[in-house]
């Protein structure tokens, strides 16, 4: 008789772990989406810096090594960001609830319940 109080509570707990859970996705995603827009705007900031750098010695930042040096900047910029999203979407695979099911465990422990 306690197995199935422990399961009917079990059930009935599933509600309050799955708003928990649903708050702490919410929780990250909205830290996915502050990280996309500080990188965007840091890697505006970069480029515009390396540009003005550019100009200022009289570089073009379409030729071929400015071009690649812009790129380089932008990667390494947006890197450590996209090392913490990929961290911040693994955690959000991570939490999942499981939705406990009382029929299935009621009928494996059927015989130990009737008998």
């Amino acid at each position: 008789m306690g197995q199935l109080v422990s399961d009917v509570n079990e059930v009935l707990n599933y509600q309050k772990s799955k708003k928990s859970i649903n708050n702490k996705r919410q929780e990250i995603l909205q830290q996915i989406a502050k990280d996309e827009q500080t990188k965007t705007n840091l890697i505006k900031k970069a480029l515009a810096t390396q540009r003005a750098k550019y100009g200022a010695s009289g570089a073009n930042a379409t030729s071929t090594s400015a071009g690649a040096v812009l790129q380089r900047l932008r990667d390494e910029t947006a890197q450590p960001y996209q090392n913490k999203k990929e961290a911040n979407l693994d955690k959000l695979r991570k939490t999942a609830t499981k939705k406990p099911n009382l029929l299935k465990t009621l009928l494996s422990r059927f015989d130990d319940i009737v008998g």
